[in-house]
């Protein structure tokens, strides 16, 4: 097989349209490198791809670390590819802003569904971005929906504002939570029940039963006292258990209500208006960033602002005007 810089654009695009797992995953190798000139042969990838994009329904799934969201997502995932849907997961890894690591192995958590043909999953390291997201999610959705993905899957670290952002690139947002564990315990925000269109209270087997079912209808109440949504929805409290495969079909079936509501009253374009109209600005703030610190001046005056601020001759602030006044 041909290297990623002798594959045409062309050869990529076509392969990646026939569903090949392997151009599909060197696709999003050039979308996730930050060399110039994958970039711009992924730029071109993307444009291509894009016709054939757009065709998938995009399910976020957070939830705070040890809730289960992995297995949830692995069976979830069995399901969906038992009913002849073609899955996508795109598992964003929480990176160590120290060493630059990824913390989680790379396909190791999902063992039964990275074997499956109907299944794709690609961790990402959320490197610097916020809140752990993937800085390129978005054009891995796009190529994931050329290579014929009908169901994308986003999973988020469950901390921090990633949760915001993976929200606005979804169509439906679910939050995992487990019963007896207070939101403060989570790290799960108000704001996050306020965006989520259900919640699922996992790990509802065995002696759990009780407590899950309980917590449902605190959930239940406690979603009553936030706005109504502008998608009609009401969203729901359910409960479930990933390892025993309890509720997991009812999930989908409720999904699947979702999307005839918000398809039948137009709530589903105008939120995909709303997603791309998100990438567009969050491009523009990509490439003005990277154009900025590529800039050799302006490399060489953050070294040096940053020397006069360790001897304190200037302060951040003034050190940060500066450099933004630089002409390039």
């Amino acid at each position: 097989m041909n290297s990623i810089h002798n594959t045409s654009v062309d050869e990529f695009v076509k392969e990646i349209l026939n569903n090949n797992i392997s151009y599909l995953s060197r696709a999003i190798t050039l979308v996730e490198s930050n060399n110039l000139k994958h970039q711009a042969k992924a730029h071109q990838i993307l444009e291509k791809c894009l016709p054939h994009s757009n065709n998938s329904i995009r399910i976020g799934i957070t939830g705070v670390p040890g809730v289960g969201k992995s297995t949830f997502i692995e069976v979830f995932g069995k399901y969906l590819t038992g009913l002849g849907k073609k899955v996508a997961v795109l598992a964003i890894d929480p990176s160590s802003s120290i060493q630059k690591g990824s913390i989680l192995g790379d396909k190791t958590r999902m063992q039964t569904l990275v074997n499956d043909d109907n299944a794709f999953i690609r961790p990402s390291p959320s490197g610097e971005s916020l809140g752990g997201v993937a800085r390129k999610t978005r054009e891995t959705i796009t190529l994931c929906e050329a290579a014929g993905h009908d169901v994308i899957i986003i999973e988020t670290v469950g901390v921090g504002q990633s949760e915001t952002t993976v929200h606005s690139m979804v169509d439906f947002f679910l939050l995992l939570k487990l019963a007896n564990a207070g939101d403060e315990l989570q790290g799960i925000k108000r704001g996050i029940i306020e965006m989520a269109d259900a919640i699922a209270i996992n790990k509802a087997d065995g002696l759990n039963v009780k407590e899950t079912n309980l917590a449902k209808t605190e959930f239940a109440r406690a979603l009553h006292l936030f706005p109504a949504k502008e998608s009609d929805w009401i969203p729901k409290v359910v409960t479930c258990s990933a390892t025993e495969n309890i509720g997991i079909k009812e999930i989908y079936e409720m999904i699947t209500e979702y999307f005839t509501l918000t398809q039948k009253n137009g709530y589903f374009y105008q939120k995909r208006n709303f997603q791309n109209k998100n990438w567009l600005f969050e491009t523009i703030d990509n490439e003005l960033k990277s154009d900025f610190y590529q800039n050799d001046t302006i490399q060489k005056e953050i070294v040096k602002s940053i020397k006069m601020i360790e001897n304190q001759e200037i302060n951040p602030f003034h050190a940060a005007k500066k450099i933004l006044k630089i002409k390039r």
